[in-house]
């Protein structure tokens, strides 16, 4: 049985597409719609997962990631 963990992703338009972002990992992905940036975010970090050396993971695994609006007064 394969162990899963839970990740953030951040989706965010760009242009005509989307760019999809994990935090944690600094892992970033794109795609067409919101559903394609989100699958092939899902792709990139499994496959980081399954080549990544447990050095790595442990270097770039960020603990807690908070995602919260903020409201800043602009000029």
């Amino acid at each position: 049985m394969q162990a899963t963990r839970q990740l953030t992703c951040v989706l965010e338009r760009d242009g005509d597409g989307f760019v999809s972002l994990c935090p944690e990992l600094d892992i970033a992905s794109q795609g067409d719609t919101i559903e394609q940036a989100r699958a092939n975010l899902i792709e990139a970090v499994e496959l980081f997962f399954e080549t990544a050396d447990k050095t790595e993971i442990t270097q770039r695994l960020r603990g807690e990631v908070y995602v919260t609006p903020i409201e800043v007064r602009v000029a």
